[in-house]
């Protein structure tokens, strides 16, 4: 199981936050802090795997409370969670000890994924993100009905899943597949497609007529 804190002054986030999470049985939520400061004492108290923290709160924030938690509870894998899509941002996070940095645009969909990936030891950065580091380096172009013709008869009903709003755990259920399968094949299905937000993959489904 892993534990996980929240961290954000924002109650209408933090209620989609803990939404997320107990919706999802391979996680437990140890507490909510609305501030900076708080959050530090609240790791101090409860000791999370993981620490999803706001970038911008009013007292202390999220790269400022990453330099004091890392020093004392290097264990704590910490996944800021921003609105900036600032690669300055990005790159300061994580040299202050952050494991990953996810957009709130996309936390609906990519969270719980962030999570175990940093479980994992891996650093999690926002797809969007990822192409502005590598300097919007592109692979060569593939038409989209070669990008379908890609992908597996199981990849393909994981995307379904995707576009109808299923989470992780109830894409497994429908599949009879685990999460940690079902995470792969979401990995796949964005990589081939080039795809990485529900409503780009909503779309693109739509057009080739995966759902009404």
């Amino acid at each position: 199981m892993i534990r996980v804190l929240i961290a954000d002054d924002h109650a209408i986030v933090r209620t989609g936050l803990r939404t997320l999470l107990k919706a999802e049985p391979s996680m437990e939520l140890v507490g909510e802090a609305t501030g900076g400061y708080e959050a530090i004492e609240w790791v101090e108290k409860t000791r999370p795997d993981v620490l999803v923290l706001d970038l911008s709160m009013p007292d202390l924030d999220g790269i400022a409370v990453t330099k004091k938690i890392k020093p004392l509870f290097p264990s704590v894998h910490i996944l800021i969670l921003t609105i900036h899509a600032d690669e300055a941002l990005l790159r300061e996070a994580l040299k202050a000890g952050a494991s990953g940095y996810i957009l709130k645009r996309a936390a609906e969909v990519e969270l719980i994924s962030a999570i175990h990936i940093i479980m994992r030891g891996d650093v999690y950065v926002d797809p969007s993100m990822v192409r502005t580091l590598l300097g919007d380096t592109l692979k060569p172009a593939m038409t989209q009905t070669d990008s379908v013709e890609r992908l597996t008869p199981r990849e393909t009903e994981v995307l379904k899943c995707i576009v109808e709003g299923y989470t992780n755990w109830q894409i497994g259920e429908q599949l009879d597949i685990s999460v940690r399968t079902v995470e792969g094949h979401r990995a796949n299905v964005s990589g081939k497609l080039g795809l990485h937000s529900r409503v780009e993959l909503v779309r693109y489904a739509r057009e080739h007529g995966l759902i009404e």
